[in-house]
């Protein structure tokens, strides 16, 4: 199709507000998908999408709809998730267009992520169509949501289209906006075939498929393409679109989004955000979208250790699908051979596991969520820790600096109080609170990541009775006085408990730690003690009772120095099992340390 006639589109909003419902009622509105094979959230391909009611993979489509001047219009639609953990996802689906829809539910109105969406958008400068919508919702307040938009993103409301993706009201609307306001995509000034991937995924008979969008030049079959990244020449098997499901076309020329299968069997020969271009007539690289640093750190180890070579198989898949996830190999004396992890936040880390689960069937066991900390040694040199085990003596180091997040809390009024004690109990401070209707404040707050990590977002949702919502931004580091916590289990320290916390509240963590290690771990012939240490100090400690035989039964009547003397006999027995017996921990006190 010429270029004129393409839209290139996607759908942004805070979590829960209506984006799949309403790509739902689009794809049946413009006939792409049948009535026989409709159905409630159909671009969300992943069972774990459907239990949840969340979109984690952004999903492209393309639709054909004639417009009211009787031009046919194709239209590519990519619906992107609202979560502020896959906020990387919706950065690629915008580098792929020209405009964005921008939903506001009608009843909550201007959301945290809805406010980092639209600077997102902004800073690519796409056309943003506001849509209102749930306005048949009793509770639903267009007024106020209209004032929004203009106080909050500076949008004009005259512009903010009315709908009710559930009820079908104003889609037409949306669609006839979509061609109008958006503009057709533009040629590049570069001499040949541009093309951006955005996104992949595995296939066991194809190999790697790429999401891509042509910037410039066409793309068929049989041609020879580079990846600039790489540097790798490959022969593009096969092109097309999706429907949603993938179908094969001749070509996909400027401006339109598809996929191409080319003979590419190894996932980390792709990158997201590198360019496609010609081999003989090569283009420069086109701007892509930032590189995602992962936030949160952990271990992930099979179960069963002869599981490690089919883990590591199965990540490579898993990273190809979510470029945000990196991961690298590590072992641990307890866990044995496994993966250190890096993910965007706690629900992503979240839904790889139970993707590998799932999808791939794996015994795994995570190990407690850590942040990377810049440590300065008194030498000068600077290293980056993300696992306790690698952190320096205490005589070396000069400072540790933590990762500090700005989180944008957005509540109603009466819980501005309980939310401030919740923050200054994370050692983060409020820098300014700001009104944004008679019910609602904005709290603008800086917070160490690690404090954040486990169930603020939980205790937020709780403590505002679920009216709450939270979006936050990396700010730099800060020195703070954070020192290494062991566990000691019969004098010997097991890595996989240490972690890294701040001083004020290492003894706290320390004992609730031992308390949970003394009910998992098995009582053994001698006594056991559970110690927490910060270097040779110990703070806390529970002992692990012994088992105790009678050896004193068989004496009946007598002198007690008999029943002394086999005491006594016992004792020494005990010291000498202890000091050459060890204590095995089960896979169990792992697992139920790291829940706690």
């Amino acid at each position: 199709m010429d270029a004129a006639h393409i839209r290139n589109f996607c759908i942004i909003a805070h979590i829960d507000h209506g984006k799949t419902t309403l790509s739902d009622r689009l794809l049946a509105r413009t006939g792409t998908v049948s009535e026989r094979e409709m159905r409630d959230q159909l671009l969300d391909a992943m069972d774990l999408e459907q239990e949840r009611g969340i979109t984690i993979k952004a999903h492209p489509v393309t639709m054909y709809y004639q417009a009211h001047n009787n031009e046919t219009y194709e239209l590519n639609l990519i619906d992107t998730p609202g979560h502020v953990d896959f906020s990387y996802e919706v950065s690629r689906s915008l580098s792929a267009c020209e405009g964005a829809l921008l939903i506001v539910d009608a009843a909550q109105g201007v959301e945290a992520q809805t406010v980092a969406n639209v600077h997102m958008a902004m800073k690519q400068n796409l056309t943003i169509i506001p849509v209102i919508n749930k306005i048949d919702l009793p509770h639903a307040n267009v007024e106020e949501v209209k004032k929004q938009l203009e106080d909050i993103l500076a949008i004009p409301a005259d512009q903010a289209i009315l709908a009710s993706a559930k009820a079908g009201i104003g889609i037409d609307d949306i669609l006839e906006a979509v061609v109008a306001r958006i503009p057709p995509p533009q040629p590049t000034p570069a001499p040949s075939l541009q093309a951006l991937m955005f996104d992949s995924k595995f296939d066991t008979y194809k190999g790697v498929i790429t999401y891509v969008r042509v910037f410039n030049g066409e793309l068929r079959p049989g041609m020879l393409v580079k990846l600039l990244h790489s540097g790798k020449t490959v022969e593009v098997k096969e092109v097309g679109s999706f429907n949603p499901k993938p179908y094969v076309r001749e070509a996909l020329t400027m401006g339109e989004v598809g996929y191409i299968t080319a003979n590419i069997k190894s996932p980390s020969e792709v990158k997201m955000g590198d360019t496609l271009t010609d081999a003989r007539h090569p283009s420069p690289a086109l701007p892509g979208f930032k590189e995602v640093h992962p936030m949160v750190f952990s271990g992930i180890y099979p179960i069963n250790t002869a599981d490690y070579e089919h883990l590591k198989v199965n990540l490579g898949k898993l990273q190809l699908n979510d470029p945000a996830f990196v991961y690298q190999s590590e072992s641990s004396v307890a866990l044995g051979f496994g993966f250190r992890c890096g993910f965007l936040g706690l629900l992503h880390m979240e839904i790889v596991q139970e993707r590998l689960r799932r999808e791939y069937d794996m015994d795994i066991i995570a190990t407690y969520p850590s942040v990377v900390y810049r440590v300065t040694l008194t030498d000068g040199t600077v290293k980056e820790i993300d696992n306790p085990v690698f952190l320096p003596e205490p005589n070396h180091i000069q400072t540790i600096e933590e990762p500090m997040v700005r989180a944008f809390i957005i509540c109603p009024n009466e819980y501005i109080g309980d939310l401030m004690l919740l923050i200054s109990d994370r050692r983060g401070e409020v820098k300014h609170t700001e009104t944004i209707d008679p019910r609602r404040v904005m709290l603008t707050a800086e917070l160490p990541l690690n404090e954040i990590l486990i169930d603020f977002h939980d205790r937020i949702k709780s403590i505002t009775r679920g009216y709450g919502s939270m979006d936050y931004e990396f700010i730099e580091p800060r020195a703070a006085d954070m020192i290494k916590l062991d566990i000691l289990v019969n004098g010997e320290p097991v890595d996989a408990f240490s972690c890294i916390v701040h001083r004020s509240k290492a003894e706290s963590r320390g004992r609730a730690l031992a308390a949970k290690l003394k009910e998992v771990i098995p009582r053994q012939q001698f006594q056991v003690a559970i110690q927490a240490a910060i270097g040779g100090k110990i703070i806390a400690r529970e002992t692990v009772k012994a088992f105790r035989k009678d050896v004193t039964a068989k004496c009946y009547g007598g002198d007690i120095t008999r029943k002394r003397k086999l005491l006594e006999k016992q004792k020494e027995g005990k010291k000498r099992m202890k000091s050459i017996g060890s204590v095995d921990i089960p896979q169990e006190a792992f697992i139920a340390v790291l829940k706690a």
